[in-house]
């Protein structure tokens, strides 16, 4: 059973802010939202999505969220370790993939992930604080291909610039996740997944309720929603393990 309101407050509305990285804007917005509010009309849920380093910094600057979900785990114990998240309720929720994407129907030879030296010009989330950039720079420096690159990269400020870069054949190829390329995949061809072993970790998305929330028992009981197995197949059909 989810968590739920007191039966004080049940007829009370509030809204709840969730801050989530920018590849799980369509997931949100097309499907759990509002699934979330037809068993929850009294509690409203309103998303922004970016980099899950932009984030970080908006909620360290006072961004009045109630929950926040990365796109990789450096964010979130950022927060922790500064006391702005409810680290009892930390959740590793999603698995995701990091996957090479070329536009639909490019026919210049890709096979695998390494092929990504093939393009003339290369889409990539900014490292410094794009998740998704952060793991193509570490599954591209472990296959020994990140300085031969350098001169063919433009860096995104999150990975749905590259993965719109790249379905308007601005780039002739990118790295994104799974989730975005499937969001896309009339537009964009996935080549390949990160090959196993080039990654150190596994794309691991946390989520966690915001420590100065207004609404704590609100935004646990949309966590708690999110780990229903409905909300999980949802995430799964969206291309999340």
């Amino acid at each position: 059973m989810l968590a739920g309101c007191s039966q004080s407050r049940e007829n009370e509305s509030s809204e709840l802010l969730l801050a989530a990285a920018a590849s799980l804007k369509n997931v949100y917005e097309d499907e759990l939202i509002p699934m979330f509010q037809q068993t929850y009309p009294q509690i409203k849920v309103r998303g922004t999505y970016d980099s899950s380093g932009k984030l970080q910094a908006q909620i360290e600057g006072g961004l009045e969220a109630d929950l926040f979900m990365s796109a990789a785990r450096t964010q979130m114990e950022a927060l922790d370790q500064q006391g702005l998240i409810d680290s009892q309720s930390i959740t590793d929720l999603l698995e995701n993939k990091i996957v090479l994407i070329v536009p639909e129907g490019n026919d210049q030879g890709f096979q695998e992930f390494a092929d990504i030296q093939l393009a003339d010009s290369i889409a990539l989330g900014d490292p410094e604080s794009v998740p998704a950039g952060e793991y193509a720079r570490e599954a591209l420096t472990s296959l020994g291909l990140w300085d031969s690159i350098q001169d063919k990269i433009s860096f995104g400020t999150n990975v749905t610039e590259v993965l719109n870069q790249v379905a308007a054949a601005s780039a002739d190829a990118g790295i994104v996740y799974a989730t975005d390329a499937a969001s896309m995949e009339d537009q964009v061809d996935v080549v390949a997944e990160a090959p196993e072993g080039s990654l150190e970790n596994p794309v691991i998305y946390p989520a966690a309720v915001v420590k100065t929330t207004a609404h704590p028992q609100e935004a646990q009981t949309f966590l708690e929603f999110l780990k229903t197995p409905q909300a999980m197949e949802v995430f799964e059909a969206y291309g999340c393990a």
